[in-house]
């Protein structure tokens, strides 16, 4: 990994701790949205610049608004104090669980443009899944449009989940709102 990752990486586990900490709410709120803007860009620099927009707009843009638009709404609680006691088990706990997924993952991890990552060389051969999805749609899905085929069939699943969630948040934006759907 390069210095901007590493950067990042330390900005974004900065940005994480310091929305865990802090004990106003909106000092919190802020931090967390830029918490989710350096997750934006790190996701630009791993290449998934669709994942990259997606958290950029729903992490860093809606969420932000809609905190800060209930915050406003509600009685926002006093504070003396900008940070919260640290809660040592808690942190310990933690603390391990990152340690683990450092020591168990990293090892197996390809660095970002790497040819011999599997999803340019899939396995070993000379096909990529890109490659078997544009030459196979139709075949396996009788769809004539490759998106279609790709977001109904072979990620239909993961797709019904994420209109799962963008439904629910909607419905978390109209209560907390107070508007009604039909009026």
């Amino acid at each position: 990994m390069s210095a901007i990752a590493y950067t990042l990486v330390i900005f974004i586990l900065l940005t994480a701790l310091a929305t865990a900490l802090f004990r106003d709410v909106l000092s919190a709120i802020v931090v967390f949205g830029a918490y989710s803007l350096g997750m934006a860009i790190l996701y630009t620099y791993l290449l998934a610049p669709d994942v990259a927009m997606t958290e950029a707009a729903i992490g860093a843009g809606v969420t932000t608004i809609l905190l800060l638009l209930t915050i406003a709404r509600t009685s926002r609680p006093p504070t003396d104090r900008l940070f919260e006691r640290l809660d040592v088990p808690a942190v310990a706990v933690s603390g391990a669980f990152v340690l683990v997924l450092i020591v168990g993952l990293l090892p197996e991890m390809y660095a970002v443009g790497d040819p011999d990552a599997p999803i340019w060389g899939w396995d070993g051969l000379s096909e990529t899944p890109s490659l078997y999805y544009v030459q196979n749609t139709f075949a396996d899905t009788g769809a004539q449009n490759a998106v279609s085929a790709v977001l109904a069939s072979y990620r239909g699943f993961d797709t019904f989940g994420e209109a799962v969630v963008v439904f629910a948040a909607g419905v978390a934006v109209l209560l907390v709102l107070k508007r009604e759907v039909f009026t």
